[in-house]
């Protein structure tokens, strides 16, 4: 009997794969560290509610329906959560931490669904009580229903910005403005881009309409320069930006808040597809990324990357990329499908569409390098090791010109998180001065530190 196919991310991409073989009467194991399936953007509430008014219909049905077809299907899918994976070991084994306990899964087939963290863009007081990551702030309506400020500033680029402004202001905050980077000028040359999925084109003018119904102000080519406060966050200043997104702090204006929420895009969580040997390439917009081809298939024999691994589409673009990940899966053992070619072509189209319109905001937000201006020297980029901008300054200015280099030069991404937050600052500015291709910054095994309970001897 062939082994269960181990999938890593029980969110849209994962569990779409899990559901898509055991259709097809295939085992599947899904670990994730979270306690419930979903991933952030459907995994709901932590605690049992009667109630989400503060989220709108079509989330709640597409997330009702994702765990109805999971429970459906919950015979042929083990699901281990609260659980992280280390990495990879020899003859295809993953090394994996529950509840401080080690063990180990083997696989003959694996699908990489881990998804992507969202990009932290450094600036004067980030890293205070106050300034989190919109989708921090969405994790803590959604999965914890916790409001998690009184008087909100959103700040960033792209459709999650309105959002979770819409989400907050449900919630219960008063949001003192949207800060959108881009000028409406770009946001509206993509209109033809965006026309591929209409019905989110519709979501979106529906969210810009509820904003102007509750006089919530959209600024667009404008953004964050700093965030101050004692002991948290109490005021934050915004500037317009130049085209190439430098803020002009003579016409800056300081807002009265708690709560800034900052989004300037995501990168995928590939540390794992990177130790695990994958054909890899950097992207601007997604960071370092596996190889994949159209059937999800990655460099290594019967690897397949789903969701956004590979690429950033969407909750509903994921979920067809799980679909074809588990089409290449059943392939690759010889199971009967008479109709893939066909199910398979109308999968890409509608793909290919869900890529375009998110080509659209990708282009009209593509990341200028005016962020990189907003730190002051003594602003922290690395918070593991308390690397300055300053101390990556000099760095540079002694001649450093790869990543490599400056992180035996000064430490950065040398603490636990291995780079996940400070990676990003450091290949950009590294970028500026050279036209070479930068190296990736390796992950470390284990992924995650061991705590000394899972080594303990029970004997």
């Amino acid at each position: 009997m062939s082994k269960p196919v181990v999938i890593v991310g029980a969110g849209p991409a994962g569990l779409s794969a899990a559901v898509t073989l055991a259709k097809h009467k295939v085992a599947s194991i899904i670990v994730d560290e979270a306690p419930k399936p979903g991933g952030v953007v459907y995994r709901g509430p932590w605690r049992d509610t009667d109630a989400l008014p503060h989220l709108d219909d079509k989330w709640k049905a597409t997330s009702q329906s994702l765990r109805e077809q999971y429970r459906q299907h919950q015979d042929l899918i083990d699901l281990r959560s609260l659980t992280r994976v280390l990495g990879p070991m020899a003859d295809q084994h993953l090394l994996t931490a529950h509840e401080d306990t080690l063990s180990t899964i083997d696989y003959e087939q694996l699908i990489l669904a881990t998804g992507c963290q969202e990009r932290s863009i450094p600036f004067p007081g980030w890293d205070m009580p106050g300034v989190m990551l919109l989708g921090g702030i969405q994790l803590q309506i959604k999965s914890g229903l916790v409001r998690p400020g009184h008087r909100c500033v959103i700040t960033g680029t792209g459709p999650l910005l309105v959002l979770v402004a819409c989400q907050l202001h449900k919630a219960g905050c008063d949001i003192a403005g949207i800060y959108e980077a881009a000028p409406f000028k770009d946001l509206a040359r993509e209109t033809l881009a965006l026309l591929n999925r209409p019905q989110l084109a519709l979501d979106g003018l529906s969210m810009m309409m509820y904003l102007k119904r509750h006089h919530i102000p959209m600024h667009y080519g404008w953004g964050v320069v700093k965030a101050s406060g004692d002991p948290q966050v109490e005021h934050v200043t915004v500037a317009p930006y130049s085209k190439d997104w430098h803020p002009d702090v003579s016409r800056a204006e300081t807002i009265n808040a708690d709560l800034l929420g900052v989004g300037y895009g995501f990168a995928a969580r590939s540390q794992l597809a990177q130790l695990m040997g994958l054909d890899m390439q950097y992207d601007h917009m997604s960071g370092a990324i596996p190889v994949v081809d159209e059937w999800q298939r990655a460099s290594v024999d019967n690897v397949y990357c789903a969701g956004d691994t590979v690429k950033f589409a969407g909750a509903e673009a994921a979920m067809l990329e799980g679909k074809i990940a588990a089409y290449s899966a059943l392939k690759a053992r010889n199971i009967s499908m008479p109709n893939l070619d066909n199910e398979f072509k109308a999968l890409r189209h509608q793909l290919e569409k869900s890529y375009r319109f998110r080509k659209g905001f990708d282009t009209a937000g593509y990341r200028r390098p005016g962020l990189l201006s907003l730190p002051e020297k003594d602003t922290v980029i690395c918070r593991c090791e308390q690397v300055k901008k300053a101390d990556i300054d000099n760095a540079i200015n002694q001649g450093v010109k790869d990543v490599i280099t400056l992180k035996m030069r000064t430490r950065v991404t040398m603490g636990d998180c291995q780079g996940k937050t400070c990676a990003h600052y450091c290949y950009d500015r590294l970028n500026e001065s050279t036209t070479s291709p930068q190296p990736l910054i390796r992950p470390r095994f284990p992924l995650d530190p061991i705590p000394f309970a899972a080594l303990e001897d029970d004997a």
